[in-house]
């Protein structure tokens, strides 16, 4: 398999977050809005296995593995750099592996290939080829799975000042939100013979999305 952990991308993650990832969870949770709402709505039933794209530091995982005690955890990013400060944090909690978020393959990572559950925070804003990634992670749901999202919106109920002041912050960590979310996810969904739904959060400052499969994926 092509190791697509020592592109470009990478290193540029790796580079943006080398210093950043001692500071990062306590700095983003000014920001990053939206993340315990996914975890709560989860809701992974006892004995699945949940699978984070895009994990970073492990912030997330952490949350989610206390929350859900009787759930396998898993998670995957492409900094090689965010992943040390996951395995401190995770230790055995969690099976991490470095991975693209567009051509990872579960099976090799964690000799598993379906998850019940996948979850991106924050992620596909800074993915370049974002649709790929959310066509890669909802090709690893099991039957009857869900793949949650949640990231940067378009700010519209929010005053033009705020929108464009944020918007030029988040330019220099190199995050593009996604606003075309909703019909990546649609068509995500069809083609799985699922359904999905975006709906606004906190005034259009995020946007969390579901995809649900089929019973017969």
């Amino acid at each position: 398999m092509l190791d697509t952990t020592s592109t470009p991308h990478a290193a540029l993650m790796d580079q943006t977050y080398r210093r950043q990832r001692l500071i990062y969870d306590l700095t983003r949770k000014y920001y990053l809005f939206g993340r315990d709402r996914l975890i709560s709505e989860l809701d992974p039933k006892e004995g699945s296995h949940v699978l984070e794209v895009a994990c970073g530091t492990g912030r997330n995982l952490q949350v989610a593995a206390r929350k859900y005690p009787y759930c396998a955890f898993y998670g995957l990013d492409i900094s090689a750099e965010m992943l040390s400060s996951a395995r401190e944090k995770l230790k055995d909690r969690a099976n991490l592996a470095q991975a693209d978020a567009c051509t990872f393959d579960g099976a090799q990572l964690f000799r598993r290939a379906k998850f019940d559950r996948v979850f991106i925070s924050y992620g596909i804003s800074m993915i370049p080829d974002w649709e790929s990634a959310l066509k890669r992670a909802s090709a690893h749901l099991a039957p009857g799975g869900e793949l949650h999202v949640v990231d940067f919106s378009d700010q519209s109920g929010l005053p033009e000042w705020f929108g464009t002041a944020l918007y030029r912050w988040l330019d220099k960590f190199h995050v593009t939100p996604r606003n075309d979310l909703g019909s990546v996810l649609g068509k995500v969904a069809t083609s799985l013979g699922g359904t999905s739904y975006v709906r606004q959060l906190y005034r259009g400052y995020a946007q969390y999305g579901v995809v649900r499969t089929s019973r017969r994926v």
